[in-house]
């Protein structure tokens, strides 16, 4: 499953983010949705929940940007674009 796969990508990468400030928690992040993702920001929202259940990003404040270009190199993806950890 597409999906999936780029939800572990992104947890990946948030769990990186952490444990290079100590196991920080993640409390804020902007993710961006390609246009060929096969996600929409509230589909995103309900799965990251689950995905992310007992990971540095459980709980963590969501903002999601939904991208229309369906020829951008990132189409297929979804993109960290920025992170808060926790201070």
């Amino acid at each position: 499953m597409h999906e999936m796969s780029l939800f572990k990508d992104l947890l990946n990468k948030i769990e990186s983010l952490s444990c290079e400030h100590d196991g920080k928690k993640i409390v804020k992040m902007t993710v961006l949705l390609g246009a060929l993702s096969h996600l929409s920001a509230p589909h995103f929202r309900e799965h990251f929940d689950s995905f992310s259940k007992g990971t540095a990003a459980e709980g963590a404040d969501v903002e999601v940007i939904e991208d229309t270009d369906e020829e951008a190199p990132y189409a297929q993806s979804v993109i960290l674009k920025q992170v808060e950890i926790e201070g």
